[in-house]
């Protein structure tokens, strides 16, 4: 199997962050990428909190936590990044951006290195077929967040081969993770079932059968979800929601992943949840405020 000591991450968002500090804490070396330069810094100081906490939570010694920073350091350029052994692109959820990110990544790589992708919803077949590799590609879906979520999707492309997968899942499995195998199929199996049943409770909240408190409170308390469904989905972000249930309609030709309207209108409004200040929750406060 390939041997992996350098790990690239393109995009250094929300997503990118976390896997960065996940994959330097399984003792990776990492390089840090995104085309907007000045996102790197920020991603770096929103990695060293997230490390304090779990030092304080007494999920890591100070040492280890110490270590894994140093591990990380910004690419300067999309050309450094592809020195690694392997680059795990983790850009918007958005197939066109992706794409150029591979077009413009794959005259640069080595013959031998490794291609994934952190899509949560788009097909890894597409992907690949956008660069030189697509035996050498395959899909890494890390949930949110990064660091805590045990669960690693493995999506093989229809060309991916046996080795590529078997590093995968060895590569995931040393970061302490576990992993599933899912289907090249459109939003693989976790979003699937996740995204249309937050979908589904936004046309609840449409419809007027529930406000928000009472809708997620319902599921909180009475399917025993840790986080409601309104809740859960300003976490993940309103705009990815709206992006993966527009693939599950698009890919299915199911009116069953009809996005809701009132969804879409959040979205077009740039109520995207708590990375925007606001979503189904009000988080301007020091206590996020239902907005209906």
């Amino acid at each position: 199997m390939s041997t992996i000591r350098t790990v690239a991450i393109v995009g250094a968002g929300q997503m990118g962050a976390g896997i960065a500090q996940t994959v330097a804490s399984g003792g990776y070396d990492v390089l840090l990428f995104d085309a907007a330069g000045d996102r790197v810094p920020q991603a770096l100081g929103a990695i060293a909190a997230s490390l304090a906490r779990q030092v304080s939570r007494d999920l890591m010694d100070q040492s280890a936590a110490d270590a894994a920073l140093k591990r990380i350091r910004q690419a300067g350029s999309l050309a450094e990044a592809a020195k690694a052994d392997l680059v795990i692109e983790a850009a918007v959820e958005d197939e066109t951006t992706k794409k150029s990110i591979f077009l413009e990544l794959t005259p640069l790589l080595g013959p031998s290195t490794l291609l994934a992708s952190n899509t949560s919803s788009i097909s890894i077949t597409r992907l690949a077929s956008a660069t030189d590799r697509p035996e050498r590609f395959i899909g890494l879906h890390f949930m949110k967040p990064a660091p805590v979520m045990k669960l690693v999707e493995i999506i093989r492309g229809i060309a991916t081969s046996a080795e590529t997968y078997e590093t995968a899942v060895a590569f995931a499995e040393s970061l302490g993770k576990t992993t599933t195998n899912a289907e090249d199929f459109p939003a693989f199996i976790v979003n699937r079932i996740l995204v249309p049943m937050i979908n589904e409770a936004i046309y609840t909240l449409y419809e007027g059968v529930g406000n928000v408190s009472s809708i997620d409170k319902a599921l909180k308390l009475g399917a025993n979800h840790p986080m409601g469904p309104l809740e859960l989905a300003d976490f993940m972000g309103l705009d990815v929601v709206l992006a993966i249930m527009n693939v599950l309609y698009e890919g299915l030709a199911d009116s069953k992943y009809r996005p809701c309207p009132l969804l879409v209108k959040y979205v077009e409004a740039g109520w995207l949840g708590r990375k925007s200040g606001r979503g189904f929750y009000d988080y301007s406060g020091a206590e996020p405020v239902p907005t209906r």
